[in-house]
């Protein structure tokens, strides 16, 4: 769904400013009767997860290598349209499409802003590939279920030549998970690429496993 590059930060992910007129939360808004001077920001609206999704990179300084200009927009693959991060996601998510994000170092960084993993869980997003991560947010996206894999060193989306076009498949090995394993990625154009499971404790295995925190708790009590 999107190929970032480095110090991505949870503010690019999840904004918390004015909401745009011409965006996907602004258009949810307007269908629904509210005026354009009571829009708002996606901070003031964070209880409503329907906004928030709309709102998950949604910021206007967000860089994505698959399109020539900086905003929040994607490539719509099958279709080659540039759209809305949102529209995008839910064109895959109605095809049944799991999403992928591809990103440098640092992925996460910033405020530890929960909205950042629950958004793109909400997208549809299962995994993302990185250089780096935020420890906070790391962790965040293991407790929404999202699988963070790392490059090893010194490789990268742009080493192995990765613009986002591609699809992916992820050897999961039955489910059977450990602590930091290696985990081998493969491309549609026949690449295979060692990436580490970013899964470092037994209990953040326990978690994935469950499709995330709330699920696993949820199970431990029944």
């Amino acid at each position: 769904m999107l190929n970032v590059g480095d110090s991505i930060t949870t503010d690019h992910i999840s904004p918390a400013g004015k909401i745009a007129k011409d965006s996907p939360a602004a258009r949810y808004l307007a269908e629904r009767g509210i005026a354009a001077k009571d829009f708002n920001s996606y901070g003031s609206r964070r209880g409503n997860d329907e906004i928030m999704a709309r709102g998950t990179f949604a910021n206007v300084r967000l860089i994505n290598k698959m399109v020539p200009q900086v905003g929040p927009t994607t490539v719509h693959i099958p279709s080659g349209e540039e759209m809305a991060v949102f529209d995008a996601a839910k064109k895959y998510k109605d095809d049944g499409k799991q999403l992928i994000i591809l990103a440098g170092k640092e992925y996460g960084s910033g405020s530890s802003r929960d909205w950042a993993a629950k958004g793109p869980f909400l997208q549809g997003v299962n995994a993302v590939v990185a250089e780096s991560y935020e420890r906070i947010h790391r962790s965040n996206l293991v407790g929404m279920g999202i699988l963070p894999l790392q490059f090893k060193d010194g490789e990268s989306a742009d080493t192995h030549g990765l613009d986002g076009s591609e699809t992916f498949s992820i050897d999961m090995q039955g489910g059977n998970l450990n602590v930091n394993q290696d985990v081998v990625v493969v491309t549609s154009t026949g690449k295979s690429i060692t990436t580490t499971c970013r899964l470092d404790t037994d209990p953040e295995v326990a978690f994935y496993q469950n499709g995330g925190i709330l699920q696993y708790v949820l199970r431990k009590l029944m």
